[in-house]
Formats: structure tokens, C-alpha cells, sequence
């Protein structure tokens, strides 16, 4: 079996059922979730067979034909809704796929009332990058996803969310993607999965969204 054979038979599954498990969890009872980049939806139905209180919607800049739930399409910048118009927005390993993380961050928050919800990469320790672009490379070369590979240090999702004027309510590192003999490679820290609520300073002024976080 090749090693892209092994991870959409093995890892791919490993992984959604471990998102969901997560999404289920940290989204409250009956919120209206954006799931942007939601491909197939087969994460969004994931999350809703474990709570069917929870509404979602998706967009992506693809619409495969069948979705399990609906999906809009969209230019991969501007969310087409209006503000305010969703409880949550969750992107679940989108933004390092984009060149500028910060402006679909800044269209979460002006379209979400609640918060936002984050699974993507962190750049720390040896050999980080290599891994991080390594997994990209097996898991959505052969899909044609786009790859800059815009992966993140921890003190640099701490600047965009500080910017946002967004707060933590849950943040996970250990989050069980992998089996124990895997995850010495690939897990280690390189995940994080967080639940983002807007803190008093996005209802007293208007977020600054031309400043991206230095690299």
C-alpha cells in the first residue's frame, strides 16, 4: 500500500472521526456554523451525527457535486453573508492554504455573532516546517489544493487573534490525530484546535484588518 493509499484509508478517517468528536464538544447546543472550505461536508455531518441540534452551512471555492450538506461557492477572500449572520465560523486545516490567513480571519469575525473556530498547524520545534509540508503534500497534492504552506507560530496566531479582539474560551494541542506510534512524528505539538469568543472590544470598535501578523 502506497503512502497516499494509507493515508485516505487510514489517516483521513482517524481524523475526521477525531474532529468531530472535538467540533461536538466545543460548539454550544443549537448554533449556526459556517464551515468555510468544508469540501465535501463529510466533517460538518460528522459533527451534527453527534449533536443534530447544531445547523451547518458551507462554502468553498469548489462545489463538488454531492455535498452532506449545502455548500455555496465562494472567491476564497469574501464570506457572500451579510454581518453578523451566523453564531460560529469554523475553519478546520483552511488557512494555512491561503496567502493571507488574516483576511479570511477578519471576514469570520464580521460575519460571526458568537466566535470562531480554528483546527490548523503550529510552527515549534525541530524540523516543524519539513513535517507540517510533508503531511500537506501527501494528504492534497494529487487534489489540486492550493499549497503555499502558511504555517504559523503560536506567537503569531497570538498577534492575529489579539487583533481581532478575540479570546480564548478552549485551546487544544493534544487532540489524539494520530495513533502512539505515529504521533512522535506527526502530532507532537504541531496541532491546535480553538474556540474563539469576540471580547468586549469588538463591541466598542471596528477590528483593524489591514495588519497581518509579522512573520
Amino acid at each position: 500500500m502506497g503512502i497516499e493509499s494509507f493515508h485516505e484509508g487510514y489517516v483521513k478517517s482517524r481524523r475526521l472521526t477525531v474532529l468531530a468528536a472535538h467540533f461536538a464538544e466545543l460548539i454550544p447546543d443549537e448554533s449556526k456554523v459556517l464551515d468555510v472550505g468544508s469540501g465535501d461536508g463529510g466533517l460538518a455531518a460528522a459533527v451534527i451525527a453527534r449533536n443534530p441540534t447544531l445547523r451547518f452551512k458551507g462554502i468553498d471555492t469548489l462545489v463538488r457535486e454531492d455535498t452532506a450538506i449545502p455548500v455555496e461557492e465562494f472567491d476564497g477572500r469574501t464570506i457572500p453573508f451579510g454581518e453578523k449572520t451566523t453564531d460560529y465560523v469554523l475553519f478546520s486545516d483552511v488557512l494555512h492554504h491561503t496567502e493571507d490567513p488574516m483576511i479570511l480571519l477578519s471576514e469570520a469575525v464580521r460575519v460571526a455573532r458568537q466566535g470562531v473556530m480554528i483546527k490548523d498547524h503550529l510552527v515549534r520545534g525541530l524540523l516543524a516546517r519539513p513535517t507540517l509540508r510533508f503531511m500537506d503534500e501527501v494528504g492534497n497534492r494529487r487534489f489540486g489544493v492550493n499549497l503555499p504552506h502558511n504555517y504559523w507560530r503560536p506567537e503569531q496566531w497570538d498577534a492575529a487573534f489579539e487583533q481581532l479582539h478575540l479570546k480564548r474560551k478552549d485551546y487544544r494541542t493534544k487532540l489524539g490525530l494520530y495513533p502512539l506510534w505515529a504521533n512522535w512524528c506527526f502530532g507532537r505539538g504541531l496541532h491546535f484546535i480553538a474556540r474563539l469568543e469576540f471580547n468586549e472590544c469588538n463591541a466598542l470598535h471596528e477590528t483593524d484588518r489591514s495588519v497581518a501578523p509579522s512573520d
